[in-house]
């Protein structure tokens, strides 16, 4: 897990979520993929939100064809079932993550949060950077994408 002082971890606070998001350059896919399932004007509006950002290689950890089934129109509600799984309502930074135990995502379902050694873990993913601040947020990036249960 990243600390503050890390190069890598970004201070944006004059952008959004998103707007941080594409600065970044490592969380292209989960641009096209909010795009696809019409949720950017959530991630720019007021928040505050703390986003759980799956890299652009915890999306290709994913069984093939999985992001392209989710990307077509008929399964936007999926996608915007596993995104909002991804969003904590609120701004934590990773130390305020690291005290919850099983958050309640924007989503509905709740996320197991676990240390595992120095590793703070979500769902199954790792937090890899954490406390990328934004002017309504925070974004950790995470090295696995969490799929929520099927309701």
């Amino acid at each position: 897990m990243s600390d503050n002082n890390d190069s890598n971890v970004s201070n944006v606070k004059g952008k959004n979520l998103v707007d941080t998001a594409a600065a970044n350059g490592s969380f292209n896919t989960l641009g096209k993929a909010l795009e696809a399932a019409e949720l950017t004007h959530v991630l720019t509006g007021t928040g505050p939100y703390t986003v759980f950002a799956p890299t652009d290689e915890a999306f290709e950890k994913l069984p093939k064809d999985t992001l392209n089934n989710w990307l077509k129109p008929e399964n936007k509600a999926e996608l915007i079932s596993v995104l909002k799984y991804h969003v904590l309502p609120g701004r934590s930074s990773a130390v305020d993550v690291a005290k919850l135990t099983s958050p309640k995502m924007m989503q509905g379902q709740t996320a197991a949060i676990t240390m595992d050694g120095d590793s703070l873990r979500i769902g199954n993913a790792t937090i890899t950077k954490s406390d990328i601040t934004s002017s309504n947020g925070v974004i950790h990036a995470i090295d696995a994408v969490n799929v929520p249960t099927k309701q």
